[in-house]
């Protein structure tokens, strides 16, 4: 665990509660279920619906149905053209926020902890501003507080405290035992109250992840949309060439002499090593593992990394 001087904490302020609510709205989640007929819109749902909303122009194809095909652009274009509409749905939303000893390390800007926070509330507003329910839980090394899904300010505002509350606990003086298991426990938890048509949305560095993580994740992917947002230091990525680097868990501290190239080999094969392994999971699963950086602006990350992912949907 390292921390650095000046990094950004965790407030729950009217004010930065307001700024977090004005940044999320031009955030985007799509589902990623395709279906063919056109009426019912892109994406395939067993959800309350509220409406069509007209999405866009395209070719006609075989197959498609022909109440949907745009007759005076038709007649314009002299070939057939549908409109394709998407579907609005009532999905239910849970965040899982990662508040562990191990998210406690920031090298510039904020910890891994403050960054999963505020990209926790920037989710939450823009599902609120969205009309769905938005709940979920917050996780440590030994707590979990969870939030049934709400839909109010209120309930926004009650699962910025449980952040709050667990982020202002975590110190560099931690004399607990660390607990990778946590995540898994909280997965369970989620998978629990997510049974089908949710969105699931895994704010966290998944330390300890294991085959039991991976299998949680797939069971909740097969009946929800699961997005994963990976929270990473780029330290370990780009590590001096020179000096050490004390290194603590909270009970324990050891010096990382940074000179000698095999130990910034070691530390730099694990880093990378890991986040293939995490990155594969989205080819094997099919859900989105979104990399964001603490050392970064979260808001715009989030939405350009979102924008992506719906892009690669959208082809699939």
């Amino acid at each position: 665990m390292a921390s650095a001087e000046n990094l950004e904490g965790v407030y729950v302020s009217t004010d930065q509660l307001v700024a977090l609510e004005a940044r999320a709205r031009d955030l985007s989640f799509v589902q990623k279920y395709r279906i063919h007929q056109q009426l019912a819109g892109r994406m395939q749902s067993s959800m309350r619906g509220r409406g069509l909303t007209f999405e866009e122009l395209r070719d006609y194809l075989p197959g498609d149905d022909i109440r949907s095909i745009d007759w005076r652009v038709t007649a314009r274009t002299n070939k057939p053209v549908v409109r394709v509409y998407s579907e609005e749905k009532e999905r239910p939303a849970l965040i899982v926020v990662d508040q562990r000893i191990n998210m406690f390390f920031g090298s510039r800007r904020a910890m891994k902890s403050v960054t999963a926070a505020e990209a926790a509330m920037l989710c939450a507003w823009r599902i609120l501003g969205s009309g769905d329910r938005v709940g979920g839980c917050v996780f440590n090394d030994s707590d979990i507080d969870e939030l049934r899904p709400h839909r109010s300010r209120e309930a926004v505002i009650t699962f910025a405290d449980k952040i709050a509350q667990q982020n202002r606990s975590l110190d560099a003086a931690f004399s607990g035992k660390p607990s990778p298991s946590s995540l898994d426990t909280a997965l369970e938890r989620i998978a629990g109250i997510a049974h089908h048509d949710h969105l699931v949305v895994v704010i966290s560095d998944f330390d300890g992840h294991s085959d039991t993580t991976r299998n949680i994740l797939l069971r909740l992917s097969g009946r929800n949309d699961v997005i994963c947002i990976l929270v990473y230091d780029p330290f370990l990525l780009d590590l001096p060439i020179s000096g050490s680097m004390v290194v603590s868990g909270g009970g324990l501290q050891a010096e990382l002499p940074l000179r000698r190239a095999d130990v910034r080999h070691a530390i730099d094969s694990f880093a990378r090593d890991r986040g293939r392994e995490l990155r594969a999971w989205q080819r094997e699963l099919g859900l989105p593992m979104l990399p964001v950086s603490a050392a970064e602006e979260t808001a715009p990350q989030l939405r350009r990394l979102l924008e992506q992912a719906a892009w690669r949907q959208r082809r699939r």
